[in-house]
């Protein structure tokens, strides 16, 4: 098994979209160095709300982006999907889902991205306990 980096972003702020406020400048900031990342949320409407903030969050960027199973073949280099394993990404994975997804081993890198608020750090602390027991390289960055 190959060694995975596992980075955990703690959110500071209390304010209920700040979590995928980062989300869309983590994004932003792995599309600018020529990453390739699937982001992997809860359900149709997360991925449906993180596609439209990607248009919106900042006025001078642009994020080629799409919801899994729409758009262009290729597909852009950040694709959103909730459901299904994607097909052809195994650079970097954002996890926004409560759950780890299986097919999380073939990324080179995860992201998790954890709200201030108990329930979440909760739920963090449990997928850092799951990544830890696979003796995955894990960082946390306060933000």
């Amino acid at each position: 098994m190959s060694l995975i980096r596992v980075d955990f972003y703690l959110v500071s702020s209390n304010d209920l979209q700040a979590r995928w406020l980062l989300a869309c400048r983590l994004l932003e900031k792995a599309y600018l160095r020529n990453h390739q990342v699937f982001v992997y949320c809860n359900n149709q409407q997360e991925a449906e709300n993180l596609d439209e903030l990607l248009w919106t969050f900042k006025d001078n960027s642009f994020i080629p982006h799409n919801l899994q199973g729409e758009g262009p073949e290729p597909p852009p280099p950040i694709q959103i999907g909730y459901r299904e394993e994607p097909r052809g990404f195994n650079d970097i994975l954002l996890n926004l889902a409560n759950d780890i997804p299986t097919f999380y081993t073939r990324f080179r890198r995860i992201i998790e991205v954890i709200a201030n608020e108990e329930a979440a750090k909760e739920l963090g602390r449990k997928h850092y306990r799951e990544y830890r027991s696979q003796q995955h390289q894990l960082q946390t960055h306060e933000v």
